[in-house]
């Protein structure tokens, strides 16, 4: 097991970076140790901003290098060759990489342990102290530091995971990296640790939380980070992981994840770690789109489907036919795969209602306009919920009080009753009943009944007057 493992005599290191060779020169039989990663860094929580999969991927590295230059440098340098690519080295600009190491610096995070009580001390910073990028006789250097408080556990580290690098490149979603990190440093003891939800949430998402994510229920959570994150691990990786529930009552209180290893060996690492690679990001930089929302198509659908759509959509845009494209995300995400499917539908509903007698035609209005409801009910709900939240405790203490009276009035069912008194007016089983009642007082019987002209908000709002 990796804890408390006893001082490893330290790495052999590189030579001075100003003379370090290329990734590509060393000798592929040479053992290259594993990122060391201090068990404090596996769960970082940000606090304000989103970490992508990449800018995850680009930190492992940058620490990897900085183990190999030793504790006794307070600076740290390398080719940005070695650290990224696909990047126009030869630019001044470097704008696609600035920003990650400008979010390195500025993005907030809590360093904890997965475990509680297994980290020596909680901390917070930047995921970098500071970063710099310049161009010495023809060749881009990066260099960086560390925050003084976490330096001597980021680098020569007492409690860690012994990462393969080569399996993180391969993974694409924050949650498949950060649950391959956290699984791997408890493989020997068959789990992790047993932590609420809620606690995992920003862990394993990458952004922090909000007042939106504080509503989501956990089935989103599921359903939406959980289930693809553990099925990546699965099929990439060297590890089985099996998500567990543990329940609190009737709902989902505390989860935790089982971890097996798979029976193949694993692959040695026989080189250093690959930089991580941002041409498609850059690709589609070049061709208009906008590098978040780049990476969250590599993210959803993988690098072989984002390439493929890059390639299509720079021919589009060279023949401009039959017309320029307005908006090259859209037409870039219309190619993955799965969209052309539902393009196909859309089309097929647009052509039915041409015809506005036709049953296709009435049936599709009907949904149309029930979606429209939906989206408009959720939102006066959500506005609701945040006029009551907005209320002084005191205030928000008396309504409580006269929801409680009119509940036992209609003989509501005693367990909702229960948790109103036990959990507060936004515990899940009572927000409904909290936003109904004060919303009936507030805004009269037809509060969650919308107009027409509501609708056609709505409508325009997500582009579906058609």
């Amino acid at each position: 097991m990796d804890s408390k493992a006893p001082p490893s005599p330290r790495r052999s290191r590189r030579p001075s970076t100003e003379s370090a060779p290329a990734v590509a020169a060393l000798p592929r039989t040479a053992s290259v140790p594993p990122l060391r990663k201090p068990v404090n860094t596996l769960a970082i929580v940000p606090k304000s901003a989103r970490i992508t999969s990449l800018g995850r991927k680009a930190y492992n590295v940058l620490l990897y290098e900085a183990q190999e230059q030793g504790l006794d440098k307070e600076i740290f340098r390398a080719p940005l060759e070695r650290v990224v690519r696909g990047v126009d080295f030869d630019s001044n600009d470097h704008a696609l990489i600035k920003k990650h190491l400008r979010a390195m610096v500025s993005t907030t995070v809590e360093w904890q342990s997965p475990t509680t009580g297994e980290g020596a001390a909680w901390n917070v910073s930047g995921l970098l102290a500071h970063a710099r990028i310049a161009k010495e006789r023809g060749q881009v250097w990066v260099e960086w530091s560390y925050a003084v408080n976490l330096k001597q556990e980021l680098l020569e580290p007492t409690v860690f995971a012994r990462l393969k690098l080569e399996v993180i490149s391969q993974l694409r979603s924050h949650a498949g990296i950060a649950l391959y990190e956290i699984c791997t440093r408890y493989k020997d003891v068959a789990r992790t640790s047993r932590q609420h939800w809620r606690w995992w949430r920003p862990v394993l998402s990458g952004q922090p939380e909000s007042d939106r994510t504080a509503r989501l229920e956990y089935r989103i959570f599921k359903r939406d980070t959980l289930k693809p994150a553990i099925a990546e691990v699965c099929s990439i990786t060297d590890l089985e992981v099996e998500l567990l529930e543990h329940k609190e009552g009737r709902f989902i209180g505390d989860i935790q994840f089982l971890i097996r290893p798979k029976k193949q060996p694993a692959l040695p690492l026989h080189h250093a770690p690959e930089p991580v690679d941002l041409t498609l990001v850059a690709r589609a930089a070049e061709l208009g789109i906008d590098d978040e929302k780049a990476e969250g198509l590599i993210q959803s659908f993988g690098s072989d489907a984002v390439a493929s759509g890059l390639t299509v959509l720079s021919q589009r845009q060279a023949t401009a036919f039959p017309a320029p494209l307005r908006d090259p995300f859209r037409y870039l995400r219309s190619l993955m795969p799965g969209e052309v499917d539902r393009a196909e539908a859309r089309a097929a509903e647009i052509q039915a209602r041409a015809d506005p007698r036709s049953p296709e035609s009435r049936e599709a209005q009907a949904k149309r306009q029930a979606r429209w409801a939906e989206e408009w009910i959720r939102r006066r709900r959500d506005q609701v919920a945040d006029s009551i939240a907005a209320m002084s405790d005191e205030a928000q203490a008396t309504l409580t009080t006269d929801l409680l009276q009119d509940m036992e009035r209609r003989a509501v069912h005693p367990s909702i009753r229960k948790r109103l008194q036990n959990s507060g007016w936004q515990h899940p089983m009572v927000l409904s009943e909290m936003v109904r009642y004060f919303a009936l007082g507030t805004l009269g019987e037809r509060w969650d009944q919308p107009t027409p002209e509501q609708l056609l908000q709505i409508a325009a709002e997500l582009g579906d007057l058609a």
